[in-house]
């Protein structure tokens, strides 16, 4: 048995077995080789110094600033963990932590959802499809600081059109930036505005799930909605988590709009993460602390992104996507 093992082997040309292989000198780098590496490393060149100096530079500095007593003007101080003790006693900073949490809770949901209606919309076969899908992305194309600026008259209690809305029907008119619960949903309600971007990474997603998929349901009596549930979500799963994972590193850093419209207020009720982190480097001059509390995001985002894959085993098909 083990001889016309051998010979098939031999007569298959099949590669030497692990044991003589492991002992195979390499190849030495001919000039041809270091050339080939040399010309990579240029080519790669920007991207390394990219990312070494307005990324690992940053973290690292960020790092050791956390570490320090340090208002940009005189020498640093060392007080090792002060900084990170001083954070998880401070109420504002946990004022800022359950706003923040608040809002990404809200936001992140609806903007999955949002997204994935406005892709639908997009996918539709219908002479005008073009003019819609411009229509819909146009919207994500708007800076926030100004889409702030348009929601702030908006929902102006003297003229806007908001309570000029609800004077039609005999409503009163509202402050919604004045209350700390509305003001919040107000700002929720601006980031849907941007979710064009995230449709048009669900597009190409629904562009790519073969249309025999649909037939063969439709052949086999699945409605609209079997059919959105069995075939659409399981072959857009890998999508869904990648807006998913970006969707709450854009919560998590929620900044703009509750600058320019609330500036935290009222009562603190939009004073989130990264407007207090704001103020404690440029307007308390505590660098240190503030660099604390950067490096705790970062922890905090990838811990979550971290949980979020683990988590996506049950919902995540890549094989069905891939086929």
């Amino acid at each position: 048995m083990t001889v016309t093992t051998d010979v098939r082997t031999h007569r298959h040309g099949a590669e030497p077995s692990s044991r003589t292989t492991g002992h195979r000198k390499r190849r030495p780098w001919t000039a041809r080789d270091k050339r080939q590496l040399k010309l990579g490393l240029l080519f790669v060149s920007p991207w390394l110094v990219g990312v070494t100096v307005f990324v690992l530079y940053p973290l690292v500095y960020s790092i050791v600033i956390s570490l320090m007593r340090y208002s940009g003007m005189h020498t640093p101080e060392y007080v090792g963990l002060g900084n990170y003790v001083a954070i998880f006693l401070d109420p504002l900073a946990r004022i800022s932590v359950s706003n923040t949490l608040f809002y990404a809770g809200l936001a992140v949901p609806l903007g999955l959802v949002v997204a994935l209606i406005l892709a639908l919309a997009m996918n539709q076969n219908v002479r005008e499809v073009a003019f819609y899908r411009t229509a819909l992305y146009v919207p994500s194309l708007v800076p926030a600081f100004a889409m702030a600026f348009i929601f702030i008259v908006f929902v102006n209690p003297q003229f806007g059109l908001f309570n000029r809305f609800l004077a039609v029907f005999g409503g009163q008119n509202v402050d919604l930036l004045a209350d700390p619960t509305t003001a919040k949903l107000v700002i929720v309600l601006i980031a849907q505005l941007g979710a064009g971007n995230a449709a048009l990474i669900y597009l190409a997603g629904l562009r790519n799930i073969p249309t025999t998929l649909y037939e063969s349901a439709r052949v086999d009596g699945a409605s609209r909605w079997r059919q959105f549930w069995s075939i659409t979500v399981p072959l857009l799963s890998p999508v869904i988590l990648f807006n998913l994972i970006t969707g709450i590193s854009g919560a998590l850093q929620i900044f703009t709009e509750a600058f320019i419209m609330t500036d935290g207020g009222p009562d603190n009720g939009t004073l989130f993460y990264m407007l207090y982190l704001y103020r404690n480097a440029f307007s308390y001059a505590q660098l240190g602390f503030a660099s604390a509390m950067a490096v705790l995001l970062f922890l905090a985002g990838m811990l979550l992104a971290s949980l979020v894959f683990y988590l996506s085993r049950r919902f995540v098909h890549y094989d069905a996507a891939a086929g």
